[in-house]
């Protein structure tokens, strides 16, 4: 596999392999040695990753979701988690369904997209409250839903915790 570093466009080549049962490692980070050590001695911490606040995670999220692929890019530290795609009781009531769509992590943040679909004759107001589970912060796209069939019937939620989508769920 050919990298391209995000700092300096150094590209890397890489030998990787996957197994079947393979996924929970979490991301591949790739430290590089200090030409020369900034304070004299080798061993200099490596920095953190970046800390990012709501908003931006939400914004990074809602790119990814919608804008043109010339628009999108890349949070360092920020990256994609597997999540199930199947239908979810993420809203009470019967209103509404919820399917996950994609996740990301960031530190010690996730993000969520779930597409939200009114399956009813009637118009819903989505209400945050009105979610299950444990979010530090839930961001819809659009908070009105249109009846069932009509164009305006679905929209996205952006859902913020700290720990992956499944466990917050519960």
């Amino acid at each position: 596999m050919i990298v391209r570093g995000i700092d300096d466009g150094q590209v890397y080549l890489l030998d990787l392999s996957a197994v079947v049962d393979g996924g929970g490692g979490g991301p591949i980070e790739i430290y590089l040695p200090d030409e020369e050590p900034a304070n004299g001695s080798a061993s200099t911490k490596a920095p953190g990753p970046p800390q990012y606040g709501y908003v931006t995670l939400t914004r990074f999220a809602a790119q990814q979701m919608y804008a043109p692929a010339r628009l999108l890019h890349e949070l360092p530290g920020v990256n994609r988690v597997p999540i199930e795609r199947e239908p979810v009781a993420l809203v009470r009531g019967d209103a509404v369904e919820a399917l996950p769509l994609i996740a990301w992590r960031a530190g010690d943040l996730y993000v969520t997209a779930a597409k939200l679909t009114n399956t009813t004759d009637r118009p819903q107001t989505l209400d945050p409250r009105t979610l299950r589970g444990r979010w530090l912060a839930a961001t819809f796209q659009h908070n009105r839903l249109h009846e069932a069939g009509s164009e305006a019937d679905r929209t996205v939620v952006y859902l913020i915790s700290d720990r992956p989508f499944s466990a917050s769920l519960r």
